[in-house]
């Protein structure tokens, strides 16, 4: 490992983009297969990964939901969410804002709470064991209708006091964020932040919808922001932060190459830009993975990894006392390495 690997991987960061059903490894999708009984296309683990090869973000939502199918009871979402947070602290990992798509799993007859109470269990094991704070984001599936969405509300009251806020997943193209203005004002009046992909696949407008319609707190994706420079100006303004996934850019063929990938750009524009996982079991890379990749395809330094790291603490939602003590930790973590060089 080279001193910049050893650099990301102790750089305390935060994860703000990272959905749980997306770090269902292929052994683990055996593991829940066999003991839920339930089938699978696959035959074996190899024939898994052969399988993720995604020419947009469709190709890739199939799978995904194919796969989520083997997800049934709270031991499943409790497992898979240690064994994400169990790879997150070994990146340096210190707090993570997991999404989770309630539809997937109630459409196919698993309660909303078996859910939940999986992956709050989950949560609760991180913390005790690894110190890694964790909050929870409901994503509404866009490519369902805005009812749907209002019903999965409706089943989330009991837990809303340990769902930090609701977002919007699943395809982009044909289902701008207009279409969920009133659920999204909705969740507003409850008291929850708002987040939505916006500029991954879909134009600026979506960002621009987005912002003005569903007065979202943080930016996921937003790539295409940089087509439109008053947007760019804007987001820079505001201090929006902006949750980039970039092995997920390359997989889903948004970005050409992680040598092209627009992040140093962000950077170099003043916008709040963070490095993220997305989907890392289909994605080929967990949070450190990301960083090292665009470390190295971009000839990032040391001093653009820290300030990624800082922008992930900044767009955090947390109290201010508590963002300010992890930008300390990561000073003292900076501060120990240049005295090692």
């Amino acid at each position: 490992m080279t001193d910049t690997d050893t650099f990301i991987t102790g750089l305390p960061k935060a994860e703000l983009h990272l959905h749980i059903e997306g770090s269902l490894e292929p052994e683990q999708m055996f593991e829940f297969a066999r003991r839920n009984r339930v089938s699978i296309p696959f035959a074996t683990v190899e024939d898994v990964r052969a399988a993720y090869q995604f020419s947009n973000l469709q190709d890739f939502l199939d799978i995904y939901y194919a796969g989520a199918d083997v997800l049934r009871t709270e031991e499943d979402f409790r497992d898979l969410a240690i064994a994400y947070f169990d790879r997150a602290a070994a990146d340096g990992v210190v707090h993570a804002e997991i999404f989770f798509d309630p539809q997937t799993h109630t459409h196919r007859g698993v309660p909303f709470g078996v859910v939940a109470n999986g992956l709050l269990a989950g949560m609760a094991d991180a913390e005790a064991r690894h110190g890694l704070t964790s909050k929870l984001i409901l994503s509404f599936l866009r490519h369902l209708d805005e009812e749907d969405a209002f019903k999965t509300l409706t089943q989330a009251q009991p837990w809303l006091d340990r769902i930090e806020a609701v977002g919007l997943d699943s395809s982009e193209l044909g289902h701008p964020p207009s279409k969920f203005a009133r659920v999204f004002a909705a969740a507003a009046a409850m008291g929850l932040k708002r987040v939505a992909h916006a500029g991954e696949e879909g134009p600026p407008a979506y960002v621009h919808e987005a912002l003005d319609l569903l007065g979202i707190d943080r930016l996921d994706h937003g790539n295409r922001s940089l087509e439109d420079p008053a947007l760019v100006a804007r987001l820079a303004r505001s201090g929006m932060t902006l949750t980039v996934c970039p092995l997920s850019n390359v997989k889903l063929c948004n970005v050409a190459s992680i040598d092209l990938h627009p992040i140093d750009t962000m950077l170099r524009k003043g916008l709040r830009a963070t490095i993220n996982s997305d989907d890392p079991a289909y994605f080929g890379g967990y949070v450190a993975d990301n960083f090292r990749a665009v470390a190295g395809g971009r000839g990032l330094r040391r001093d653009d990894l820290v300030t990624l790291a800082r922008n992930s603490f900044l767009g955090a939602f947390l109290p201010d006392a508590a963002i300010e003590a992890h930008l300390e930790r990561l000073d003292v973590y900076v501060d120990a390495d240049k005295g090692a060089i």
